[in-house]
């Protein structure tokens, strides 16, 4: 995918049912367009999509976290379309989002992902984040996460 025909902005009202669906038909708990709403509404500044060729072909939603001696960057809930995977727009996506949390003050960015989705940590790894530790029964069916974090300055 070109940089010509991609687009990466911060999501919009109008965003959220292409974003339900990429949600259904990649998360096996995957979030409705209520949290959805809630999430573009509190955290507006790093809620992005990705409009190819007029098409919502994926989304991050992020958050910053002040620790009271950090603040972070985490990556709430991630996806690619299927039909839009293997192009390069997760990493538009999550260097999009880590640009925000870095000009927000994140010193890092963390996430979860399932201990199963191996697919997923590669891709993690391969933008530079590491586990650092695993969540015990994080998901509702009781499946692990690995925590992965990656430091950006």
């Amino acid at each position: 995918m070109t940089d010509e025909t991609l687009l990466i902005r911060r999501a919009r009202t109008g965003d959220l049912p292409a974003v339900a669906a990429i949600e259904r038909v990649s998360f096996l708990d995957p979030w409705d367009e209520s949290t959805l709403e809630w999430v573009l509404e509190y955290c507006r500044d790093s809620f992005f999509v990705a409009i190819a060729s007029g098409t919502v072909a994926g989304f991050l939603a992020g958050a910053l976290e002040d620790t009271g001696m950090e603040v972070y960057g985490h990556i709430c809930n991630f996806a690619v379309a299927p039909g839009f995977r293997a192009r390069g727009i997760g990493r538009r996506l999550v260097a999009r989002a880590e640009q925000q949390f870095l000009v927000a003050g994140a010193s890092a960015v963390q996430l979860e992902v399932r201990e199963s989705n191996l697919a997923a940590q590669a891709f993690y790894s391969r933008c530079g984040y590491q586990v650092v530790f695993t969540i015990p029964a994080y998901y509702a069916n009781g499946e692990d996460a690995r925590l992965m974090m990656r430091w950006l300055y």
